[in-house]
């Protein structure tokens, strides 16, 4: 029998499990080391390539900063906020159904607690054009550091929005 306490453990577990599989997981496509790390793993950039889950046809890289060090190899160690962002269309783009104006499409945590580097895709519906912008947050304070970039969408695919 499960007790409240097991109870609230297992919604937990679930959550967790739940929030992992629906995030996109990223393919890493190189890395540059920008310091030599003794012990654990160097410091690096990384550049990580996420396709967008409801356009097909667009991709979208991002570089950031990896701590390394025995925290970064831990997971302890809190990632830089910097982060540069390009989409670009890497197949014919489709879109089967109508998208959100403003919409969080891709979040990865980049600390131990509180912090992510985000994705939000924006639709500008007169210039036929998906916006995507990148940005570090935390709880207690944001970031202005932040990456834009835009994918013109051919002329004959409307953009539905919601």
């Amino acid at each position: 029998m499960l007790t409240p306490s097991s109870w609230r453990h297992a919604v937990a577990a679930a959550a967790c499990l739940a929030a992992t599989a629906a995030s996109a997981q990223p393919d890493t496509i190189g890395s540059v080391d920008t310091v030599f790390k003794f012990i654990g793993p160097d410091h690096k950039i990384v550049v990580e390539a996420y396709d967008d889950p409801l356009v097909k046809g667009v991709t979208c890289y991002v570089s950031r900063a990896r701590t390394g060090g025995v925290k970064g190899a831990l997971g302890l160690a809190e990632d830089r906020s910097e982060a540069s962002i390009a989409c670009v269309q890497a197949g014919a783009i489709s879109i089967e159904k109508p998208l959100k104006q403003q919409e969080e499409v891709f979040s990865e945590r980049t600390s131990l607690l509180f912090k992510r580097l985000r994705v939000v895709r924006m639709v500008d519906a007169a210039r036929n054009t998906l916006v995507y912008m990148t940005y570090s947050d935390k709880v207690i304070e944001g970031s202005p550091q932040n990456s834009v970039t835009a994918v013109a969408v051919p002329a004959s695919t409307v953009i539905p929005v919601k």
